[in-house]
């Protein structure tokens, strides 16, 4: 049984003759013949009484009537919601990313991909980069948004990264806050010796920082700790103290201002990976493409940071 012959047996049953259903259907007579013919002996039954100039259904053909026209009508609603699918009408995208390109990367791609596919459901999971690949290998995610410093242990054949940006960690402070001012750039030593706001203990910024003190043998002055990310913009705005954040989160932020570390520089690398045993919907296609235009932009033409993002070679 095929969904051609059960679009021929519903047009017999309507029209009630073989040679205008064939006509309708832009069929030969004897091609509709063979397709009835042929599901009545997938069947076992006759569908219709044969008589000159009187055709009629069967008691198995009026059963049969009500299910064949409810199987192409599921089949024409399958139909067009593949169609909606593949014109981004419909779909899910479920993406992750870490703390810090929430409020930043994420944040813009977001706003643009709605705007361009409103129809598709997005979900955001937000967390380290060690459970994003966790969630993303065990098929909860799509897409998500990493850091190589975070993903030490979590090499996987199975998931393939694309690299997206290498982002410096810079020193933030408010930009009414004389604690900076004057500054070009500031040495581990000279930022231990400042007031300083610390990142909850479950990001890797915070991890990072903390051992390039340990290996320079320097204890920070922190007056605040454990805090999240909004949390430590909010307060280096009011002029609590400074902080060590990815360059990127300066974007919209004009009560900032920043100076880049030496003695050691600090980075990170950013990379958007999936699963590559199984193929991407088109709806996280289109996120993905999103994702590494937008991320592009911001290496090329943000004022903001100016050379302390840089393109992923």
């Amino acid at each position: 049984m095929n969904l051609e012959q059960l679009q021929s047996f519903v047009e017999v049953a309507r029209i009630g003759h073989f040679t205008r259903a064939a006509a309708h259907l832009h069929l030969a007579q004897p091609s509709l013949s063979r397709q009835i013919s042929t599901l009545e002996s997938d069947l076992g039954t006759a569908l219709f009484h044969r008589a000159r100039g009187n055709i009629t259904l069967t008691d198995a053909g009026e059963s049969l009537l009500p299910l064949a026209k409810r199987m192409l009508a599921d089949a024409d609603t399958v139909r067009y919601e593949m169609q909606e699918l593949a014109g981004l009408n419909k779909g899910r995208v479920r993406l992750g990313a870490t703390p810090t390109l929430c409020i930043s990367l994420v944040a813009e791609v977001l706003t643009s991909f709605h705007s361009k596919y409103p129809g598709i459901d997005l979900h955001l999971t937000e967390r380290g980069s060690r459970g994003l690949l966790e969630e993303l290998a065990g098929g909860a995610l799509d897409l998500a948004l990493i850091t190589t410093s975070e993903d030490r242990s979590t090499a996987s054949a199975s998931l393939q990264r694309i690299p997206l940006l290498t982002e410096e960690l810079v020193v933030i402070s408010a930009i009414h806050s004389p604690v900076l001012e004057g500054a070009q750039s500031l040495t581990l030593k000279e930022l231990a010796a400042l007031p300083q706001i610390t990142f909850h203990e479950s990001y890797d910024l915070r991890a990072a920082t903390m051992l390039a003190f340990h290996d320079a043998g320097l204890t920070p002055k922190v007056v605040l700790e454990g805090a999240e990310m909004d949390a430590v913009l909010r307060c280096v705005e009011r002029g609590l103290g400074v902080a060590v954040v990815p360059a990127m989160v300066l974007v919209d932020r004009p009560g900032l201002r920043s100076v880049r570390l030496s003695e050691p520089r600090l980075a990170r690398s950013i990379s958007l990976a999936h699963r590559n045993d199984v193929t991407l919907t088109r709806a996280a296609q289109a996120m993905q493409r999103m994702i590494i235009d937008t991320a592009n932009i911001l290496s090329s033409s943000n004022a903001a940071t100016d050379a302390l993002i840089t393109r992923a070679s």
